[in-house]
């Protein structure tokens, strides 16, 4: 068991790590959203590059923070009922809402994504836009990264899960997963 409490915290510090980094692109979409209104109303000039290169950079704030968001239980979820259930219980549900929604879900995703992602890369597909960016064949790969990166922090939560389960982790309050302690 105290295996998997390391495995649980070393996945849970990558996708602290890995989500605050990506956390950066928002500055980069604010920024770069910022420079194209600049140039578009005070220097009439436009791009169509930069216009997508903002629009890029926030869907892969989605993409690529999905990890980070399911370490802090971010997503969107129905919790009438999870609120007011026991510690233990609340690790019931997420063990099963893991095993048997969020895993499938990803297995159907790269199941569909992969053929997309690889044609992408093999065309180094560019924007469909005349003036577009040359690299959309980049933003593609986000999607097997979001299977990935959502995947690992999955198995985080089963183990967490388990963990819980079996006593030997104390369950931290219910606004958020990964500031469990080990228990003793």
């Amino acid at each position: 068991m105290g295996s998997m409490a390391a495995i649980v915290r070393g996945i849970d510090t990558f996708s602290e790590r890995f989500g605050r980094l990506v956390s950066w692109l928002t500055l980069g979409t604010v920024l770069v959203c910022f420079a194209v209104v600049v140039l578009r109303y005070v220097f009439a000039v436009g791009s169509v590059c930069l216009q997508e290169l903002y629009v890029w950079q926030h869907a892969l704030v989605f993409m690529l923070g999905a990890g980070y968001t399911l370490l802090h239980a971010g997503h969107v979820r129905v919790d009438i009922l999870y609120v007011r259930l026991s510690p233990r219980r609340r690790a019931w549900v997420d063990l099963f809402g893991t095993c048997f929604f969020l895993f499938p879900w990803l297995v159907v995703l790269i199941w569909y994504g992969w053929p997309y992602f690889v044609r992408s890369w093999g065309l180094l597909e560019a924007s469909g836009q005349a003036g577009g960016c040359s690299g959309y064949f980049l933003l593609k790969s986000a999607i097997p990264l979001f299977a990935l990166l959502l995947g690992v922090q999955g198995i985080a939560l089963v183990l967490r899960s388990i963990l819980i389960i079996a006593g030997r982790l104390e369950p931290a309050p219910v606004a958020g997963h990964g500031q469990e302690t080990a228990a003793s």
